[in-house]
C-alpha cells in the first residue's frame, strides 16, 4: 500500500493513468481511481460501448464517483488489492474521519472452472471506520444519461446500456444521480450497479460484504494454481491475476488490454483500441500462463484460435471476442482524448494488415499444448497444416510487422523468423503425434528459412542483425525475441552483439532500462509524433542478458523494471522516459507477460 497525494492534484485536469487499479469479472473490466472514481467501464463486455470513459474526456466521458463530499478535506489516500484477488480496498482519510471502500465486479464459483462466471454487477461497499464522513456519489455516462427512480434505486440509460443503481439505505439526491449521505464510525452503505437481467441479491451492507467475500474467495481459489516461488513473487502473482482479468472465459479469447485510446504520447495521434484479441499478444499470454501452471487458460485460447483463425480463409492478426474480423476503425468526434490527445479511436484499422508472424505464434501455442501432453485430433491437425502452408507460401513477401506500421510493407526479420518458427513447430508436432510422414518436409523448410534469414538479416560490417532483410543499418527491439523463439541460439555472439546495439541505439534515456520499439526517424511507420518506451522490450532485454550469461545485469535490470509498477502492481504499455508517467493502454497484457517470463527465466538460471 502506498500513500498518494490528494485527489485534487491532477495533470492538465486529468488524473494520472497510474493512479488506478483494475477490477473485472472476465467479461468486462473497470478502472478504479485512488480517489474513489470509476473512470472506465464498457458494457456488457470489454468491447462494448464505454458507459464510463472520463479518462478520455473529463467532462463528457462519464464516471461514477464515491468519495468524501469535500475533496479539499481529504488528507491521505491508500489503495491496495486484497491478496490474490481483483477486489480493491481504497481508504480515504479526511479532516473528520476515515472511509474504506471495497470494489469488485462479482464472480461466482464457475470462474475457477474457467466458465462464464460474470454476475453482471459492480458492488461498492463504503464503511466509515473512524469519525464521521459525508460521502457523495455521482454518476454520468458518455454522451449523457437519462435517469428514472428515487433515492434508493435509479434506472440509468446511456451509451447504449441500461443499468440499475441501487443503494442499501436512502441517499438523498440519488434520484438526480448526485447523492450525499453522512456515515459515522461503524456505519456502511452499499451501492450496486447492475446490467444483468434480474434484481440484485444485495439488499444490505452485510449482503454486499458477503458478495465481496465470495468473490475474493473465488479469486483465491483460482490463484492456488499459480506455480511460482522466487524473487518478486508478489508481482508475478499480481501479473497472473491481471492477465486473468484480460481472459474471456466464455470462449477462451484474451484481450490485449481492457482500455482504448490512451495515448502513447501526450498530444499525439498514436491512440489505439486494444479491447480485442490479437493472436500474437494472446499467444505470448498463453506462454506466460503455462510457465506458471495456468494451463487451462492456455488450452482455452488454443481451442479459440484454432476454431476461428481458419474460418475466414486466412488467419487475421486480431479478432473480436466472438472470433469475427473487426469492423472499420472510427474516430469519436465528441471526446477530446486523455489530456487533450485526440483522436479517440474505436475499433482498430490494423485488423486488415498482413502480418506473417501470426502463423508461428499459433503453431508455437499448439506445440506448447502438445508438448504438455495435449491430444491433437485430425481436424485440428489439418488446421495447423493450413497455417504451415501459409507460412511456406508467404515468408519471402513483405508485411506490416509486429509493430503494425501504417506504411508500406517490408520484409521484417521478426516476421520471417516466425515463419521459421511455424515450420519448426509443425515438424515437432508431427513427430510427437506420430505423423512422421510430415516431419521431413517441415524440418527442411525450417532449415531453409533459418539459413536465409541468418544470411540476409545479418550485416557482416556492423556484426549485428537488422530489422529488415537486405537492409543494413536498421534496428528494432523485436530482434531481441529471436533467441526467445529459438530462431537464434541464446549464446550466439551475433545475438549478443545485436542485443548490445539495441540497448545502445534504442535506449530511452540514460540508465533508465527503458527501450523504444524502433526509431521513427530511421524506420518510418506512417504516423506523426513520437511514443514512449515499450516495456515488453525491456523484459526481452532481461531475457537476452540471462541467455548470454550476464545474470547480475539481468537481475538488476529486472529489479529496476519491477520498481516501475504502480501502487497496486500494474504496468502500462509504455512509459514516458522523461517524466516516468504511464502511457498507452492500461494495464497492458504484454507488459505483465514480460514480467512473468523474465521472473521465471531468472529463477531457472539463478546461480545456486
Amino acid at each position: 500500500m502506498i500513500t498518494l497525494p490528494p485527489a485534487s492534484e491532477t495533470v492538465d485536469g486529468y488524473p494520472r493513468i497510474e493512479d488506478h487499479a483494475l477490477i473485472g469479472d472476465g467479461v468486462t473490466a473497470a478502472l478504479v481511481g485512488t480517489d474513489g472514481a470509476i473512470r472506465w467501464l464498457c458494457l456488457p463486455r470489454f468491447d462494448g460501448p464505454a458507459l464510463f470513459a472520463s479518462l478520455l474526456d473529463r467532462t463528457r466521458g462519464g464516471e461514477w464517483t464515491l468519495r468524501p463530499a469535500d475533496d479539499a478535506a481529504i488528507r491521505s489516500l491508500h489503495q491496495e488489492y486484497l491478496t490474490d484477488t481483483a477486489v480493491t480496498r481504497t481508504v480515504l482519510t479526511t479532516d473528520t474521519g476515515t472511509v474504506e471502500i471495497l470494489d469488485a465486479l462479482t464472480v461466482d464459483s464457475a470462474f475457477v472452472e474457467h466458465a462464464s462466471s460474470a454476475v453482471g454487477e459492480l458492488v461498492r461497499l463504503a464503511t466509515v471506520t473512524d469519525g464521521a464522513v459525508e460521502l457523495r456519489t455521482t454518476l454520468s455516462g458518455r454522451g449523457g444519461v437519462q435517469a428514472d427512480g428515487d433515492d434508493r434505486a435509479v434506472s440509468v440509460t446511456g451509451a447504449g446500456s441500461t443499468v440499475r443503481l441501487t443503494v442499501t439505505r436512502e441517499v438523498p439526491g440519488l434520484a438526480d444521480l448526485d447523492g450525499r449521505v453522512t456515515l459515522t464510525a461503524g456505519e456502511s452503505v452499499a451501492l450496486v450497479l447492475r446490467w444483468a437481467d434480474g434484481p440484485t441479491d444485495v439488499h444490505s451492507p452485510d449482503d454486499a460484504r458477503a458478495a465481496l467475500d465470495r468473490t475474493a474467495q473465488v479469486w483465491r481459489d483460482w490463484a492456488e494454481c499459480i506455480d511460482f516461488t522466487g524473487r518478486h513473487v508478489d508481482l508475478v502473482r499480481r501479473s497472473a491475476v491481471t492477465l486473468k482479468l484480460c481472459d474471456f472465459p466464455p470462449n477462451g479469447a484474451i484481450v490485449a488490454a481492457p482500455t482504448a485510446s490512451l495515448p502513447e504520447a501526450i498530444g499525439g495521434e498514436r491512440n489505439w483500441d486494444y479491447r480485442f484479441t490479437w493472436v500474437r499478444d494472446a499467444a505470448y499470454t498463453v506462454y506466460a500462463l503455462r510457465r506458471i501452471g495456468l494451463s487451462a487458460e492456455a488450452d482455452g485460447f488454443l481451442e479459440w484460435v484454432l476454431d476461428n483463425c481458419m474460418r475466414h480463409q486466412r488467419p487475421h492478426l486480431l479478432y473480436t471476442l466472438d472470433g469475427e474480423p473487426l469492423g472499420p476503425e472510427t474516430e469519436d468526434p465528441d471526446l477530446e482524448g486523455y489530456r487533450g490527445s485526440p483522436p479517440v479511436r474505436w475499433g482498430n484499422g490494423a485488423a486488415d494488415q498482413i502480418q506473417h508472424d501470426v502463423y508461428g505464434e499459433i503453431l508455437d501455442c499448439a506445440w506448447q499444448f502438445v508438448r504438455a501432453g495435449g491430444e491433437l485430433d485430425d481436424v485440428r491437425w489439418e488446421a495447423l497444416l493450413a497455417l504451415g502452408r501459409l507460412a511456406e507460401e508467404n515468408w519471402r513477401t513483405p508485411d506490416h510487422g509486429i509493430w503494425e506500421i501504417r506504411d508500406t510493407g517490408r520484409p521484417f526479420t521478426y516476421s520471417v523468423a516466425m515463419c521459421q518458427v511455424a515450420a519448426d513447430r509443425l515438424s515437432r508436432i508431427a513427430e510427437t503425434t506420430g505423423r512422421t510422414d510430415h516431419v521431413a518436409h517441415w524440418r527442411e523448410l525450417s532449415d531453409t528459412i533459418r539459413a536465409e534469414l541468418l544470411e540476409r538479416a545479418f550485416d557482416e560490417d556492423s556484426g549485428i542483425f537488422n530489422e529488415h532483410l537486405d537492409e543494413p543499418g536498421t534496428l528494432d527491439s523485436s530482434l531481441l525475441a529471436l533467441p526467445l523463439r529459438r530462431v537464434v541460439a541464446k549464446d550466439d555472439p551475433r545475438m549478443a552483439a545485436t542485443t548490445r546495439a539495441v540497448a545502445e541505439r534504442l535506449a530511452a534515456g540514460t540508465d533508465t532500462g527503458l527501450l523504444y520499439r524502433y526509431l521513427h526517424t530511421e524506420s518510418p511507420d506512417g504516423l506523426e509524433g513520437e511514443e514512449g518506451s515499450f516495456l515488453l522490450c525491456s523484459f526481452w532485454w532481461v531475457d537476452n542478458l540471462v541467455g548470454s550469461g550476464e545474470f547480475d545485469r539481468a537481475q538488476a535490470l529486472f529489479d529496476s523494471l519491477c520498481a516501475r509498477v504502480n501502487h497496486v502492481g500494474l504496468l502500462p504499455e509504455q512509459i514516458d522516459p522523461h517524466t516516468d508517467e504511464f502511457l498507452g493502454n492500461f494495464p497492458q497484457a504484454f507488459s505483465h507477460i514480460g514480467l512473468i517470463s523474465s521472473a521465471v527465466n531468472l529463477e531457472r538460471n539463478r546461480p545456486r
